[in-house]
């Protein structure tokens, strides 16, 4: 059909040059299929440009579309993922609150402001695309304070991260997934449990690294397992292409991620 109408306009620019050539210099000899030879190339040319024109166009008009429909799916993402929060991780700090209650234990105050900074922070302070590598840090801290308030001394968690006085941006909540994971796979019914996260910066490149024990057995029937780790997958490729690299290890009782972003 395009090639159709390209013709019918091409014969439509032939009559109207005859039209206006007889009209014009009547007395001068006139040849169509002359005519229709140097036409043909300026004629050409005009489709050639007009045809990138419009197919450059489309294209910056789709790649507009699909990034905006990138960025939906990452505020979808990060909606989801600030619903995932496990409602039994918060009814164990609950119940920890109210032993403090009864204890009238010194730990009340601060594990109730833990618990509210946590809070605020995924409700209200990642509507940004970015925030501050500092404030994603204490929301990780935080998160593992209470972790550690709840299991005490039955599971040994060793934590350093050092990032204090960093202006680096990182997209929100995204490290906490990891974090999630070692946790839920972490405890329980495995022999000295521990769990490992460190976090730091050098050259605008941000180390991440987490290490629990596991039981190979429990992953394996757990069928949810890898579904925040997945999501997370995606974002990283999605915010980050080529500029991160993620590393994920297991051997008979360790399973470490290591992860390297260029911040901005």
């Amino acid at each position: 059909m395009y090639l159709l109408l390209l013709a019918l306009l091409y014969g439509t620019v032939i009559l109207l040059f005859t039209f206006l050539f007889k009209i014009w210099l009547p007395k001068t000899p006139y040849d169509l299929r002359s005519t229709a030879g140097w036409n043909i190339l300026p004629f050409l040319f005009i489709m050639l440009v007009s045809t990138t024109y419009k197919t450059i166009y489309d294209r910056i008009k789709a790649d507009a579309i699909a990034e905006e429909k990138q960025k939906e799916n990452l505020k979808t993402e990060l909606s989801f993922l600030r619903s995932q929060i496990s409602p039994h991780f918060l009814f164990n700090v609950l119940n920890n609150i109210v032993a403090l209650v009864r204890l009238k234990s010194d730990q009340l105050e601060p594990t109730v402001l833990k618990l509210s900074s946590l809070m605020q922070y995924m409700l209200y302070e990642t509507d940004e695309d970015t925030v501050l590598l500092e404030d994603e840090a204490q929301y990780l801290q935080s998160y593992i304070d209470l972790q550690q308030q709840r299991f005490g001394s039955k599971v040994k968690i060793v934590a350093s991260l050092d990032v204090n006085g960093s202006t680096h941006l990182i997209e929100p909540m995204l490290l906490i997934p990891f974090v999630e994971n070692a946790f839920k796979h972490g405890v329980g019914l495995i022999d000295k449990p521990e769990i490992n996260i460190e976090l730091h910066t050098k050259e605008d490149v941000l180390y991440f690294f987490v290490q629990n024990k596991y039981d190979a057995a429990n992953i394996a029937k757990d069928k949810t397992s890898g579904i925040g780790l997945t999501n997370v997958k995606r974002r990283l490729e999605l915010l980050h292409g080529k500029e991160h690299s993620l590393t994920i290890n297991k051997d008979e009782k360790f399973y470490s991620v290591s992860l390297q972003i260029k911040l901005k």
